[in-house]
């Protein structure tokens, strides 16, 4: 693994020509460890280096001391290693000395690295094992990377080295985070991801170091309460604090916990501890308003009880651990496996699978977006089944498809002979149903105005009232939503409450869109596994064609072109002639409607049916001249008037329009 000879003394002969010629022309974090290596340290690049390992009994002496950290470590190292997917890595933890008191590898990594010095009690501080990725960072107290030849024995020339503090609560280095591996590439993104790891394990270090504190979740934006980016503080029953981690502190512009330490909450916000408490109670510990004391700030916050009180609520901790851990398996063999036997390889797919599933263990509800199609329903079912109410039953509301008229009873549910039409028993509603599992509402800006008063109140409320009774029944459910419409747009217009669109959106994620998925071919390869019961086969050409292609209506169309192929190859090949909807439509991205273009068409006026009001009647006309435009083709009106097909139906109905309507 090492140099030979002669590029062992080049590289001897370099670091001591960089150092005495006080030339930096390159990585200066790296220049200035090899002048306290040769300066401070004695060290001699040219001599060979023995590794040093610490004794069993300091070892285990040393790991007592660190037992905390190394407990909330042990997890997240595991899930950063199977991220990585490369056997030729180990992530490493060490304490305030450099020695590693916990690794993550394959054993045939290990064995290879481990005589010089790189495995449990091996000590990497600078005096002991010179410029190196470890010991580095605890000199320079920041990030780092050695590359290679940056080390300074050329023992290590083979390896290369990132690692990353990890602070206490209280704003100390607590011990040092590393991915060691034989990669030559740049280092920003292991970085990157070596900074989020660090940040979960400290926050794990202080919950278990505060249990018997007041957790207080807050930031700027609701959707980031309860994820990687919130600040976190720790707050004594008298309403002190306690502690914070980083986030916290950069969001309140603050430097170190010191100016904080033993400051009453107040003093910070504009609220108290007993405040804070009642609220996010009354909330369903969803994100409540407070503001920053003597300045303009506002943030979203959660108050909760310590978690050694036992009447605190359940917070779920166990469950996204284990989910998190799933997915990091699941994308180390190249994607997470949802229910309908398809697999999420794109790496945005997959994040968002991961944030989702932390967020819904804190009973966060959750907002999906994109386009029609793009498979929000695919993703909320595999969100359920990894969730803490995976035991409980999911539930799909399509709040486009139903008639205005059966919405609220098919949500809320009805007693016996409720209204005309009401089935003889009664009927338990979608909301009582998913009690215990998962609600999913989809297309949720189709909804009624005055429905949305109905839902938010029962989100408040967390308990149900069905149509004709004045009983009450608690319920206990995951919401996750989902639109294809952009909703603060709604919002804007009047047409979508604006708390219901705080309640619904804990956290709002993007889903990407057919053609922007780095995972097409493997996604088209399972759905036509699927969609010819295992048998089908495309040629070059075919297969060139639908991966080109620009899938408007994405996942969903998807599944129909390959149904139809694959009947119509009945067994052999699918070749471009059993694409024919394909090659008939251009391949470009569809265009972004804003507005309709409502151009006049020379047409007889219809006589107006009766009970049309004006109003009504002038937008009876513009439907109809929209419906003549694109030849009565409904999909096209409503994808131009974004608005689903079915809000589009309810619309001609009322309007006196006959059109046929799918069964």
């Amino acid at each position: 693994m090492s140099l030979s000879l002669r590029d062992a003394h080049r590289h001897a002969d370099r670091i001591l020509e960089r150092v005495r010629g006080g030339a930096h022309d390159g990585n200066e974090v790296v220049a200035q460890s090899w002048t306290r290596c040769v300066n401070e340290y004695r060290l001699d690049p040219g001599r060979r280096h023995e590794p040093a390992v610490v004794s069993r009994a300091e070892l285990e002496d040393r790991r007592a001391r660190r037992a905390d950290v190394i407990a909330c470590a042990r997890y997240e190292m595991t899930t950063l290693f199977q991220q990585l997917a490369d056997t030729e890595s180990a992530v490493v933890l060490t304490d305030t000395d450099g020695v590693i008191v916990h690794m993550v590898s394959t054993p045939e990594f290990g064995a290879e690295v481990g005589p010089l010095g790189l495995r449990v009690g091996g000590r990497w501080s600078e005096a002991a094992a010179g410029t190196n990725g470890m010991g580095t960072c605890l000199a320079a107290a920041g990030p780092v990377s050695v590359r290679r030849e940056d080390h300074f024995f050329p023992e290590f020339a083979q390896l290369t080295c990132s690692a990353v503090p990890v602070y206490d609560p209280q704003g100390e280095i607590a011990a040092v985070l590393d991915v060691t591996s034989r990669s030559s590439l740049m280092q920003q993104h292991l970085l990157v991801l070596l900074g989020m790891t660090a940040r979960m394990i400290e926050n794990r270090l202080l919950d278990a170091r505060f249990r018997a504190a007041h957790p207080l979740h807050f930031h700027a934006r609701p959707e980031f309460v309860y994820t990687l980016h919130e600040g976190k503080l720790a707050i004594g029953e008298d309403g002190r604090i306690l502690a914070a981690n980083r986030s916290a502190l950069f969001q309140l512009g603050l430097q170190s916990m010191d100016e904080i330490r033993d400051r009453r909450l107040d003093e910070l916000f504009e609220t108290s501890l007993e405040d804070m408490l009642q609220r996010s109670s009354s909330a369903s510990f969803h994100p409540v308003v407070m503001y920053r004391a003597n300045a303009a700030l506002r943030f979203f916050a959660v108050a909760r009880r310590p978690a050694s009180d036992p009447h605190a609520p359940a917070q779920a901790v166990a469950p996204v651990a284990t989910a998190a851990a799933n997915t990091a398996r699941a994308a180390a063999r190249g994607g997470v496996r949802t229910p309908d036997g398809t697999t999420f390889g794109d790496p945005r797919l997959v994040r968002h699978l991961e944030t989702a599933r932390r967020v819904v263990a804190r009973r966060t509800p959750v907002l999906l977006t994109g386009e029609t199609g793009s498979g929000k329903e695919v993703f909320a079912r595999a969100l359920h089944e990894a969730s803490p109410h995976a035991g409980g039953a999911f539930v799909a509301v399509n709040c486009a498809s139903l008639p205005e008229t059966l919405i609220e009873s098919e949500l809320f549910g009805y007693r016996a002979g409720a209204f005309t039409g009401a089935q003889r028993n009664g009927r338990r509603g979608k909301i009582l149903q998913a009690d215990g599992g998962t609600l999913f509402l989809d297309e949720i800006g189709d909804m009624p105005l005055e429905l949305q008063a109905r839902l938010l109140r029962v989100l408040d409320e967390r308990q149900v009232t069905p149509l004709g009774t004045e009983e009450t029944h608690p319920v206990d459910f995951q919401l996750v939503s989902a639109s294809h419409r952009h909703l603060p747009t709604l919002v804007r217009e009047g047409r979508f409450r604006e708390d219901l669109y705080y309640r619904l959106a804990g956290i709002e994620l993007a889903l990407p869109a057919l053609r922007e998925r780095s995972d097409r071919r493997e996604l088209l390869q399972a759905v036509l596994a699927a969609e010819s019961e295992g048998s089908g086969t495309l040629t070059p050409e075919a297969e060139r064609l639908l991966m080109d292609y620009a899938w408007p209506g994405n996942v969903r169309q998807l599944r129909h072109v390959l149904r139809s192929a694959a009947a119509l190859a009945d067994g052999r090949p699918i070749t471009r002639e059993h694409l024919p909807s394909l090659q008939a439509t251009p391949l470009a991205p569809p265009p972004v409607i804003a507005a309709p273009a409502v151009a006049p068409v020379a047409a007889a006026p219809e006589p107006l049916p009766v009970k049309l009001n004006p109003i009504q009647a002038n937008e009876r006309q513009v439907l109809l001249q929209l419906l003549e435009q694109h030849r009565w083709n409904v999909s096209n009106v409503a994808k131009a008037l974004d608005v689903s097909r079915n809000t589009l139906y309810r619309k001609l109905h009322k309007l006196h329009i006959e059109v046929s309507h799918p069964d």
